[in-house]
């Protein structure tokens, strides 16, 4: 089992550790009980998770003596709503959980942003652990203490951030996880390789089919290395004011064609098109050269993400959307755009004109 340190304060207060491996729910389950000692603990998934896993892990749990229950949700984005937080909320009390709770969110991105965002605000706030069993949320979303919920007008409007006590990462997990679900990750797989580590971006290149096929020591090294670039960046700007938001690269249109889809475009897709269209906007403005641009768009396809916005969404309305990107400043949308691969920058000032023709020419 691989550790990486976050190191959050000099007192190590907010600090944690992220544990990768394979095969390691019983060692998982004993540091929890060693190192996150606690009078309850509330196991929050989605039916999906807690049909596959949810029983073993709250066995494993009592096995050794700990007071445990387990609250599930419908899967899907579409129980990223306050509904589904009072409804947890509510089941916490009747279980008897109280400030020496700690809540252990098992599941992907939204089990990971609801329990995240239920821990802030419960009692005032409680531990938890995050056990990511995506992997996007294994390389992305289980690190830096973003937590959020959604609103009709967008994604993760709202949330805080709130980090876990601890992040372990069981790849076994991934076995079951279906290939639409798998590639997701890959988006953010990639969008790390752009951002920060070209030498990434050729592994990822001349390894893409045996990443698809899972091979388990091409998985460890990537996963761990994505958890390495994740919170170097959080360490230095663990709330998002100035560094973290390269984080962002493919997302702006990402989460806007997400929300325009009522989520029929999923996050990774999302992301992958929203990577495709922040190099175009690079090429386009005069910083990135076509060859990186065609790389980039070569590697999302690789992937077995889609290249194209679906043209049944309509461009106005994506636009609309982007303007109510929560990252913008007064009118002013940032893209996070690339000078070369490895080599990002945040620019407010690009030609809406440009913006549209991209998304025109993506439909097309």
């Amino acid at each position: 089992m691989r550790s990486v340190k976050v190191n959050l304060d000099k007192k190590c207060v907010s600090s944690y550790e992220i544990r990768i491996g394979k095969d390691i729910l019983d060692r998982m389950i004993l540091l929890i009980a060693k190192n996150h000692k606690a009078g309850r603990y509330g196991v929050i998934t989605d039916d999906c998770v807690g049909k596959l896993y949810g029983k073993q892990f709250l066995a494993g749990l009592k096995e050794i003596g700990l007071n445990a229950s387990l609250i599930d949700f419908p899967a899907g984005e579409a129980s990223k709503n306050m509904n589904t937080v009072m409804d947890i909320a509510g089941k916490l009390m009747e279980s008897g959980s109280d400030r020496e709770t700690c809540l252990i969110a098992l599941g992907g991105g939204v089990v990971g942003d609801i329990a995240g965002f239920v821990a802030s605000i419960f009692m005032r706030s409680v531990p938890y652990v995050q056990i990511p069993t995506t992997l996007v949320a294994q390389v992305d979303s289980s690190i830096g203490g973003k937590t959020g919920i959604d609103l009709p007008h967008g994604k993760n409007l709202l949330g805080t951030f709130y980090q876990p006590r601890a992040v372990f990462a069981n790849l076994s997990f991934l076995d079951t996880l279906p290939e639409k679900e798998f590639n997701n990750g890959l988006a953010e797989i990639i969008k790390y390789g752009i951002i920060d580590d070209e030498k990434m971006f050729r592994n990822l290149e001349t390894n893409m089919d045996a990443i698809k096929s899972k091979d388990p020591k091409l998985l460890l090294n990537i996963v761990e290395s994505c958890c390495q670039i994740k919170k170097s960046i959080v360490e230095i700007d663990e709330k998002e004011q100035g560094l973290r938001r390269i984080l962002n690269f493919g997302h702006t249109l990402g989460h806007a064609l997400e929300t325009i889809s009522q989520y029929t475009v999923t996050h990774g897709e999302g992301v992958g098109l929203g990577m495709i269209a922040a190099a175009r906007i690079s090429e386009k403005t005069g910083y990135l050269k076509s060859d990186e641009t065609k790389r980039i768009e070569a590697l999302v396809r690789d992937a077995g993400l889609p290249f194209k916005i679906p043209k049944s969404l309509d461009s106005d309305k994506i636009i609309a959307r982007l303007k109510m990107d929560k990252k913008k400043k007064g009118d002013i949308v940032h893209f996070v755009l690339l000078k070369k691969i490895g080599m990002p920058f945040i620019d407010g000032d690009i030609d809406p004109k440009i913006i549209a023709a991209v998304i025109e020419e993506m439909k097309s």
